[in-house]
């Protein structure tokens, strides 16, 4: 990587970053953990898919430290769960946007699925059975985590948002470089 290259991407990095710890501050003001993972997942997804691999694995481990600053998580031990989760989310997207399974939308599918299910693994055995200590497996405790099947809704509903938003948003990018 060129020296002006190396800017470039730390700039973009930074600018993400940004506008996701934005983004996650002022939805938090509405008070509902759906909507700010939702924005934040679409942000990781967005980061990868428009500045590559690093830049979305970058933003991925910040938000959850974000997040902890902002009273999101109760603990800062979840810390290393969900950013590994979001990185998997991100690595995700970027395998299946690169593999050109079929089509851009069955790939873009492909990696909501996928995502979503490993970051929600991820997190959910990071968490729930690693940290908190297998006890009984109660699925109305698994429902009421905040750390488990919102985690798959939340990277869901990003998913979805950016299977929406990233053709028009690549198109606007590859006009912009020509």
């Amino acid at each position: 990587m060129f020296k002006h290259e190396k800017v470039v991407w730390i700039t973009r990095t930074a600018v993400l970053i940004a506008l996701t710890v934005a983004l996650q501050a002022l939805t938090l003001q509405l008070g509902n953990t759906i909507i700010t993972g939702s924005i934040v997942n679409l942000m990781l997804i967005i980061a990868v898919m428009t500045c590559g691999l690093f830049t979305g694995l970058s933003v991925a481990a910040v938000t959850p430290i974000i997040a902890a600053l902002l009273g999101i998580l109760p603990t800062w031990l979840y810390i290393p769960f969900i950013a590994i989760g979001n990185m998997v989310l991100v690595s995700a997207w970027h395998f299946f946007d690169n593999s050109k399974i079929a089509n851009q939308y069955i790939s873009y599918g492909i990696a909501l699925i996928v995502g979503a299910l490993a970051k929600f693994s991820v997190i959910h055995f990071g968490i729930v059975w690693f940290l908190m200590g297998i006890r009984t497996f109660n699925i109305a405790a698994l429902m009421a985590n905040p750390l488990s099947i919102p985690q798959l809704i939340t990277a869901a509903t990003g998913g979805v948002c950016a299977i929406i938003l990233l053709p028009s948003l690549l198109k606007a990018i590859k006009q912009r470089k020509a």
